[in-house]
């Protein structure tokens, strides 16, 4: 009996150690390049996705944002976004860092045309409005149900649908004068069959792609009322790109297994010109 439980506790320690390993692990970088048609440019615009730190001891201190700052400005973006949850208040926490404690390591993110952030279903649990003074501190425009141009893009961010507080009708009236292709930035990807077929890129957080992914036994949560429709990653329906980030942080418990901590880096292009044929000679 006794051998039987020592065995057990054991288990628990190495499967414990090997999430909190998980979870502080350096993250990964994931590439895509995606198509956005009506975009008259000849460039090619390199943006950052950052979603989920919280920021909270004992594996997000700001010190590991600040090197994870590091390691998005050594890919040099043109354009950073943080889809959310800046902020975590786990009650087994070793550490609670102030708003601005927590963001301060964001004033160092370097891209030309600046960084947008929205507030996710944390951050209006603890402090949406400080939380909002401490981002525009750090020179960080934070979008609510608003809308802004940067690089020719229109840029829709949305409050958080966890929450109850993004307005899809907002945005729509906010974008319709506006011309350019549009990326809309949401905590959450459920916002995303609420929106018009025009907002064709979708870029969220939230899910953190279950955080816990188990062989056989898939994601026993994603925190979205669609299931695993908009659990992780890059996803097409019809002309709609939806990519969702698993996040950097870590929420209830500081583990993460088979769902690694990752940002994604996007490369946007204009809609490539069909083929012709060339002329026979």
């Amino acid at each position: 009996m006794k051998r039987s439980l020592l065995a057990g506790v054991t288990l628990i320690l190495l499967v414990l150690g090997y999430g909190y390993w998980g979870a502080v692990r350096h993250p990964v970088v994931r590439h895509a390049r995606i198509e956005l048609p009506d975009w008259q440019t000849d460039a090619i615009l390199r943006v950052a996705l950052l979603s989920d730190l919280h920021v909270a001891g004992p594996d997000m201190p700001p010190e590991r944002l600040a090197r994870i700052v590091e390691q998005v400005n050594t890919l040099k973006p043109d354009l950073v976004l943080i889809a959310g949850d800046l902020v975590s208040d786990k009650r087994i926490s070793t550490h609670r860092y102030s708003e601005e404690e927590a963001v301060a390591p964001l004033v160092g993110l370097r891209a030309r045309h600046g960084v947008v952030a929205v507030l996710g279903n944390h951050d209006h649990w603890r402090d949406a409005s400080g939380l909002r003074r401490a981002l525009e501190a750090n020179r960080i425009t934070v979008l609510s149900n608003s809308v802004i141009v940067r690089a020719g893009l229109v840029l829709a961010g949305a409050d958080d649908d966890f929450t109850g507080r993004a307005d899809p009708a907002a945005l729509v009236r906010a974008v319709a004068p506006l011309k350019g292709p549009v990326v809309t930035l949401s905590h959450s990807p459920d916002i995303t069959p609420a929106l018009l077929p025009r907002f064709r890129l979708v870029l969220a957080g939230h899910t953190h792609c279950g955080q816990v992914a188990l062989p056989l036994i898939g994601r026993p949560a994603t925190m979205s009322r669609y299931g695993d429709r908009f659990a992780c990653g890059l996803i097409r329906e019809g002309e709609r790109t939806i990519v969702i980030g698993a996040g950097l942080g870590t929420s209830v418990l500081p583990i993460r297994i088979g769902a690694p901590p990752d940002w994604w880096l996007l490369e946007l292009t204009p809609r490539a010109a069909p083929a012709t044929a060339a002329a026979a000679h």
